[in-house]
């Protein structure tokens, strides 16, 4: 099949990262892709060589002349069986060009906020597949009023040949970090900010390195709050055993220097891509139990879900998993839940499924709705 996405969003955040790996696995896959994507943003610079054609341009508004320019050459040159779009602001351009050109389009959205009534009644029924990367997400759309059976749902992948266990990149990036090599070191990975639950996880990691001296803490990530954390880590009495790196761009270089990661957001997540990566990296995660997180684990056997916020408990479940038998045993479990579940191929397979079984839904509605003499609205592709 023949995919165009569209994705001229400079963001850097889950739903960029979800559109890189959609569209390698897609190539990966054997399908014939190219993307309309925002120049030298994240996106571009993560496809650049990847065998994606590319090009560059964006949609300033939904009106933006350059975009529907380059959007229009890039359907001619391809002839996409697809479009595919990631990011709200390009809906209703994605939905215009697909009509004008009779491409079906499917549109994922990563938010749970509601919708405008009109964008919420409209464009998941003109939408030939309009796709939570959640149930928790897709339960969120039908409590604002989306019919069931307008909202799909398809995971984030996770490519598990670069997210991978590997001990002597571990080692490496211990060393580099001033890290003991024989450290369990709890990993957070996202963006800096109080709604992730950041500071309770720093209390809890400080209640846990009080008893055991092996522990330690490696923080990834950036944004506003980036330097309150810096300065709550320099008052802890364990400061020497917490390392503070800022926003990368390659974070699976990382994640072998882990021995388990902390996901403790407080406000509800739509998905969680970051459990899936660290598990694909055979590390247990420690999860809150709010929205979508609680679909990225099986909680006792890959990881564990915790109470939002909970000290103690944050502290006793770090304890627990410092147990180098039961440390192992749920990573090796993890690294096959996500390789079965959340790699590549396993959600390319479903996506192809998902997009065959909507034309062959709305191709069998148009013949009954052409035999009764019924229209349907919007009309099958051609």
């Amino acid at each position: 099949m023949k995919f165009l996405l569209i994705g001229t969003n400079p963001e850097h955040t889950g739903a960029a990262t979800h559109f890189i790996a959609l569209a390698q696995s897609l190539a990966e896959a054997g399908h014939q892709v190219s993307a309309v994507l925002y120049p030298d943003g994240l996106i571009a610079t993560q496809l650049a060589g990847s065998g994606i054609r590319i090009y560059p341009s964006r949609f300033r508004n939904i009106l933006d002349p350059r975009g529907y320019a380059t959007s229009v050459k890039a359907i001619r040159d391809l002839r996409p069986d697809w479009l595919i779009g990631n990011f709200g602001k390009e809906y209703t351009p994605i939905l215009l060009l697909g009509r004008c050109f009779r491409i079906p389009v499917a549109l994922f959205r990563h938010r749970t906020p509601p919708m405008r009534k009109i964008s919420a009644a409209l464009i998941p029924r003109l939408a030939h597949c309009f796709v939570a990367v959640s149930a928790h997400a897709r339960q969120a759309y039908l409590d604002q009023g989306i019919a069931p059976q307008r909202v799909k749902v398809i995971y984030n992948s996770v490519n598990t040949l670069q997210f991978r266990p590997d001990a002597r990149q571990g080692q490496r990036m211990r060393y580099e970090l001033g890290i003991p090599g024989e450290a369990i070191v709890v990993g957070y990975c996202g963006r800096i900010h109080g709604s992730k639950g950041i500071f309770s996880l720093l209390a809890a990691l400080d209640l846990a390195m009080a008893e055991e001296p092996r522990l330690h803490a490696l923080w990834l990530g950036d944004g506003p709050e980036a330097d309150e954390l810096a300065a709550a880590i320099a008052r802890s009495p364990f400061a020497d055993r917490h390392r503070q790196v800022r926003w990368v761009a390659t974070p699976q270089i990382y994640y072998p220097a882990f021995s388990m990661l902390a996901f403790p957001s407080l406000a509800t997540e739509t998905f969680g891509r970051v459990s899936i990566e660290a598990q694909a990296c055979a590390l247990p995660v420690l999860a809150s139990d709010v929205g979508g997180s609680r679909e990225t684990l099986i909680d006792g056997a890959t990881g564990l879900l915790l109470p939002a916020g909970d000290v103690e408990t944050w502290k006793q479940a770090i304890l627990k998993v410092c147990d180098d038998s039961y440390r192992q045993q749920l990573g090796e479990a993890a690294r096959r839940f996500v390789v079965d579940n959340f790699s590549n191929p396993a959600i390319v397979g479903r996506f192809i499924e998902m997009l065959t079984g909507s034309l062959d839904h709305r191709l069998r509605t148009a013949t009954t709705a052409a035999d009764s003499g019924a229209s349907l609205d919007p009309p099958a592709p051609g």
